[in-house]
């Protein structure tokens, strides 16, 4: 499908989930388009926001105020989304990562939560139901679900079969499961039947488009960039 045909539903104050860490495993030419879009108001649920060296990934949609809530488990790579928060623009809510995409994950699920001890005697716990199982208490987190979700895969066919490359597979395969209209971008669009059953990531049962994004070669170089203005390689 054409990116902006798989654009045509989103509107101002969506959910949306982004797949990635750090723009590692990200979605960069859906979150460009929705820049470009000029949505406004949204709420992004991501693992963790933008890398710090900026110009890259979902740091865009706070330099163009389209951002605001975001629901992740670590904000502060990102200095304009904090200076935002800061300055009452935005909102923050914050879970532990491993919580965080538990709730994803019984999103995805059909469950109706997740136990865990983590966050206990802190002010994670605040507000949230606190069950004793076999003597040990646990807090009640509910599933975390988006309307929309934008993930990266290396390949994709047109069935909607994702397969993932390296530590593309962070939050991209459990995010794709937690939204109600899920967009693949990947690098390379396959045949039914080249993407072995073993490499499917991500079944095409939870995928409602997929798009062209990057060739491997640009994405490469996209990173490379990145990483060379962030001073990390020369």
């Amino acid at each position: 499908m054409d990116l902006d045909a798989a654009m045509e539903k989103i509107h101002d104050g969506a959910t949306i989930m982004l797949g990635g860490f750090l723009g590692v495993g990200s979605p960069l030419r859906a979150i460009d388009k929705l820049a470009e879009r000029g949505v406004k108001d949204l709420t992004i649920i991501s693992i963790v926001n933008a890398h710090p060296a900026g110009n890259f990934d979902m740091e865009i949609l706070y330099r163009h105020k389209q951002v605001k809530k975001l629901i992740t488990s670590h904000s502060g790579t990102c200095q304009i989304a904090l200076d935002q928060w800061a300055a009452g623009e935005t909102e923050i809510e914050y879970f532990p990562m491993g919580t965080m995409v538990e709730k994803m994950r019984a999103a995805g699920s059909g469950l109706g939560g997740v136990l865990t001890a983590t966050g206990l005697g802190t002010l994670v716990e605040e507000g949230k139901r606190k069950l004793t199982i076999e003597g040990k208490e646990y807090l009640l987190e509910l599933p975390l679900k988006a309307e929309f979700a934008f993930i990266k895969g290396y390949r994709g066919d047109r069935f909607g079969n994702i397969q993932y490359r390296g530590v593309s597979a962070n939050s991209n395969p459990v995010m794709a499961t937690a939204a109600d209209y899920t967009v693949a971008e990947v690098n390379e669009i396959v045949e039914v039947g080249v993407i072995t059953p073993e490499c499917v990531g991500t079944p095409g049962i939870f995928v409602q488009a997929v798009v062209q994004g990057n060739t491997f070669e640009e994405h490469q170089r996209a990173y490379t960039d990145q990483w060379v203005r962030a001073k990390l390689l020369k």
